[in-house]
């Protein structure tokens, strides 16, 4: 069985001076998206990028708590931010995820080598293929 999800976006005016909104499908909101915000940053206003970052730290977090049970383990909490770097003129250039996790019964090597494993299995991982993907794993 496949899902397909969606959002909408909507956009009125030039790059520069315009501005939009996205609707995820799911109803959880509309969100606000221009470009100062994706070239300089803003705490009100979302980017293409952190509705990335959003879909890459949870897959991540879903990955790893598998790759975990497959381990044997099981999470108590799994923590991740993703970062994901947009340079004007350039595009999207790396994703760097940091994950903490509190993991009884294992290491901090064997911790890194699952999150590590993880990182590569996630689905937006696949999908962000042509970017630089690193991570920061450590159990807390």
């Amino acid at each position: 069985m496949s899902v397909t999800s969606e959002a909408t976006a909507v956009w009125s005016g030039t790059l520069f001076e315009g501005s939009g909104s996205v609707t995820p499908a799911s109803g959880i909101g509309t969100f606000p998206v221009d470009w100062k915000a994706r070239s300089e940053g803003a705490e009100s206003t979302t980017t293409p990028e952190e509705l990335i970052a959003s879909a890459h730290s949870s897959c991540f977090n879903m990955a790893l708590s598998n790759a975990l049970a497959q381990a044997g383990a099981t999470a108590e909490k799994i923590r991740t931010t993703a970062s994901v770097t947009f340079v004007p003129g350039t595009g999207v250039t790396g994703s760097h995820l940091n994950v903490a996790a509190t993991v009884p019964g294992i290491t901090e090597e064997q911790f890194e080598e699952i999150a590590e494993s993880a990182k590569s299995g996630c689905p937006i991982s696949q999908a962000l293929a042509g970017i630089d993907i690193t991570i920061e794993a450590t159990l807390s």
